[in-house]
């Protein structure tokens, strides 16, 4: 039994495909890994099958165009390879890049796990620039919609995610706490007057952080407060409804997201590589690097248990668990002959058992 057959006998106990589907899928894992760009040139050159390399283009644009995927089985099948424990982490942001004259903008929201935000829904917003309130308040509904079950510890955002609705809605949503950094300029209102957040905390030393004591009243609602002077003199600033004695190392873990953009971008699947313009087609690229990408942090997690990952002089790893999981998937698709075993072990990964 081939690779080939292994891996789509695998994927069909999450998503349920018909046949064709599930090798087109197979087919572009295994090409994704081998070339770690989604430029269709590259992956059908690097697809594994017998038909001329202008036939797996033409299949990739085709499924690209015509297939529509139930985001919502696509989700859950992913969310049931990674059984995260609960209760989440929650981290929303947006990445964009431009293409010529377009303008690709994404709205997600991810759940951190293993050092790395794992995409749980993601919003193509057909304009530059932020997210506006109303759809962030959609996407967190979505979120429930789709995981009403789910604990949430926290949701972590940056300084472009506040407003008045916004911060209606998130202190009205008795489970979902929340950690968002605001902006050093705004107000905070103690109940006699009212005094910007460089002032309050101007006194912080680098590396210091401070918890109020006291509530402040933010944009008409009360909030608690901590901060943190980051190494670049720079305030750090959370707010939170409760819990605000952990809310900076809370926050601190919204910056897995960032990794995560790292991985789809220039420094895993070189999403910045694709041509496609439409939004849709776009979304179902960003489903399929979710896929991949899981599956590397599944391996590497499994790898870095019985070798853990070198420590540099600076302190910081080596490689990411994400790279060690992608680089050995990636030697075992380039070396199938030769490393039947390594190539084995790794499509045991991308099952739930």
């Amino acid at each position: 039994m081939n690779e080939i057959t292994l891996i789509h006998q695998t994927l069909h106990q999450h998503f349920g495909w018909h046949g064709a589907r599930l090798r087109f899928l197979t087919l572009f894992l295994i090409a994704l890994f081998r070339v770690r760009t989604v430029n269709f040139s590259a992956l059908s050159i690097a697809m594994p099958c017998t038909a001329q390399a202008s036939s797996r283009y033409k299949r990739l644009q085709r499924f690209f165009a015509g297939f529509e995927l139930d985001y919502d089985q696509w989700t859950r099948g992913i969310m049931n390879l990674m059984a995260i424990p609960q209760p989440w982490t929650l981290a929303l942001d947006r990445t964009n890049w431009k293409i010529g004259k377009t303008d690709h903008n994404i709205l997600m929201l991810s759940v951190v796990h293993q050092g790395v935000g794992i995409p749980l829904l993601w919003w193509m917003l057909d304009k530059r620039g932020n997210s506006n309130q109303v759809e962030r308040i959609l996407l967190i509904e979505e979120f429930r919609s789709l995981f009403p079950e789910v604990q949430v510890a926290a949701l972590t955002a940056d300084r472009e995610f506040v407003g008045t609705d916004w911060f209606d809605y998130l202190l009205n949503e008795r489970k979902l706490p929340f950690r968002i950094r605001i902006r050093e300029t705004e107000q905070l209102f103690d109940g006699t007057e009212s005094v910007n957040g460089k002032r309050l905390f101007e006194n912080l030393k680098v590396g210091e952080q401070r918890v109020l004591k006291q509530p402040r009243r933010l944009w008409g609602h009360w909030v608690q407060v901590a901060a943190l002077k980051l190494q670049d003199g720079e305030l750090m600033i959370i707010v939170t409804q409760r819990g605000v004695e952990t809310a900076i190392v809370d926050y601190a873990r919204r910056w897995d997201i960032e990794t995560l953009f790292g991985i789809l971008k220039s420094r895993g699947f070189n999403l910045e590589d694709t041509h496609l313009r439409e939004m849709e087609r776009l979304s179902k690229l960003v489903a399929l690097l979710t896929l991949a990408l899981c599956w590397a942090i599944r391996v590497g997690h499994w790898l870095t248990i019985q070798k853990p990952i070198e420590i540099k002089k600076h302190g910081r790893k080596a490689k990411s668990v994400f790279r060690v999981g992608c680089d050995y998937i990636r030697e075992a698709m380039l070396n199938v002959k030769q490393a039947t075993s390594q190539l084995l072990q790794a499509i045991h990964f991308l099952s739930c058992t």
